[in-house]
């Protein structure tokens, strides 16, 4: 946080309009690399792509978090009856399973697109949810594993109320 930043006081809308930017960012960021693609409402899943380099079509389930300022390396929970919709939207639409995970903290937003498998692989599982870790040293791992895309978009607050 910028130091003519004043604290953070989210509105009552805040969690959708930031699922929606998350979305939005990741159809952006596929499209831009020529996957063609589209935001879905089903349950499950929010986006189908059609991966150019693989030829897979992903269903695609963006979860986007917006931490206050010390909470930067709080994880992303996802839960395991999530995971359950996905896997069935996946079936129904005859694609393969995808997590996009978009977190902003301390003026960066950063980017993760994996498979649920490999998510799967990676993480921890509880009874009810699993975890995704954005410690740095979790970062340093999940920049050097390629089957994780990954990237960041830095924010700066100059001026604001």
């Amino acid at each position: 946080m910028s130091k003519t930043e004043p604290p953070i006081e989210k509105s009552s809308r805040h969690a959708k309009i930031t699922g929606d930017f998350g979305e939005a960012l990741v159809l952006y960021r596929l499209s831009k690399y020529r996957f063609e693609c589209a935001c879905v409402d089903h349950t499950g899943i929010d986006l189908i792509a059609h991966n150019p380099h693989t030829q897979e079509v992903m269903g695609i389930s963006v979860k986007t978090r917006c931490r206050l300022p010390g909470q930067a390396e709080q994880f992303v929970r996802i839960t395991q009856e999530h995971i359950k919709k996905m896997e069935d939207a996946c079936q129904a639409f005859h694609c393969v399973a995808y997590l996009a995970i978009v977190v902003e903290a301390d003026e960066i937003i950063r980017c993760f697109l994996l498979s649920l498998q490999h998510f799967q692989a990676l993480v921890s599982r509880g009874d009810t949810t699993s975890g995704w870790k954005m410690s740095p040293r979790h970062l340093k791992l999940y920049a050097a594993d390629p089957e994780i895309k990954t990237w960041e978009l830095h924010t700066t607050t100059g001026r604001w109320w």
